[in-house]
């Protein structure tokens, strides 16, 4: 039977929501097959996240190991091939986050599975399911399928529906599987980026920068901290140093989909605009007339956004 495992990621005891996004597209393609949907924890005192996931209907396998924290993927990988030979899972799926991108690539290397990346969705039924995926920046949507026996993909979070409570959940003990290569990594330290915002692919409103704010990010941040929303950047604001590369949206930074995207001083290049253009609401400021980004844009105004950003926050904090 065409069973599918979906690798759940977890923050602090809750589930991310990619991963909830991630078991709704599992979800989806269980029923496109006619499989059973199973999903795997991985962790050290994760008990908290499988009872989350247990109420959205799974059937969790939680391998809690304090080998398994932090997060190293040599170390996770076995594991779940380990399980996904043992439920003899066709479909092997995680969201493409960074621990996504990170550890399906070596589960994939170990169950000899073709792979796919940044899913969109999905068309056909039982062996003939195809997957939709971006390529060209999301100039084109190619349909493609995987011929291997066991198939390995990456589900873009922002084009699934996170999964709702559903009965029928449970939780499932698997052991940790050590492996020589595992055993050879050194886990050195992790430094997190500590904000008192919301992370910017959950965030709801996100306020995002790039080349026209000359390094200014001052009028940005306002507007995103009265919005309580995110801040994000264009890739030419990350290259010139003025913002982390964690603030980067596009195609080579973050793919966000907020109700809300306010681009200030972002041209909106082919490769900024695939990383937002799943946004509910796009708001576009920028002093050119002829930027791209007016393209995509539901709302545009044509204004300097030194001018502009503090006149909208005025009208945010008068409405309060």
């Amino acid at each position: 039977m065409p069973n599918v495992l979906v690798i759940l990621e977890q923050s602090g005891g809750t589930l991310r929501r990619a991963a909830r996004c991630a078991l709704g597209a599992g979800r989806e393609l269980a029923a496109r097959t006619g499989g059973s949907l199973h999903a795997i924890l991985l962790g050290s005192g994760v008990g908290a996240a499988a009872k989350e996931a247990e109420r959205l209907g799974a059937r969790v396998h939680v391998a809690d190991d304090p080998r398994l924290s932090p997060y190293v993927a040599e170390r996770h990988a076995p594991t779940v091939a380990a399980l996904a030979r043992t439920l003899q899972a066709a479909w092997v799926l995680a969201a493409a986050t960074a621990q996504g991108k990170d550890l399906l690539p070596r589960v994939a290397a170990r169950l000899g599975a073709g792979a796919a990346t940044d899913v969109l969705g999905f068309g056909g039924e039982g062996a003939d399911v195809s997957l939709r995926r971006p390529m060209w920046a999301g100039n084109v949507i190619a349909e493609v399928e995987i011929v291997t026996p066991v198939k390995a993909l990456t589900i873009r979070p922002t084009e699934f529906a996170p999964a709702d409570a559903a009965p029928g959940g449970e939780i499932v003990a698997v052991g940790y599987v050590d492996d020589p290569v595992g055993q050879r990594i050194r886990f050195v330290s992790f430094q997190p980026v500590k904000s008192e915002r919301p992370d910017l692919t959950d965030a709801r409103v996100v306020v995002a920068g790039g080349r026209g704010t000359k390094g200014n990010f001052g009028p940005v941040e306002a507007l995103a901290d009265a919005l309580g929303g995110a801040v994000g950047a264009s890739r030419a604001a990350v290259d010139a140093g003025w913002v982390p590369n964690d603030w980067q949206v596009g195609q080579t930074g973050k793919v966000v989909a907020p109700d809300l995207y306010v681009a200030a001083g972002i041209s909106g290049q082919i490769q900024h605009v695939a990383g937002m253009k799943g946004s509910k609401v796009i708001v576009a400021v920028n002093k050119d007339a002829d930027a791209p980004i007016f393209q995509v844009a539901d709302y545009g105004l044509v204004a300097d956004l030194f001018e502009a950003l503090p006149a909208l926050l005025a009208k945010v904090k008068a409405s309060r």
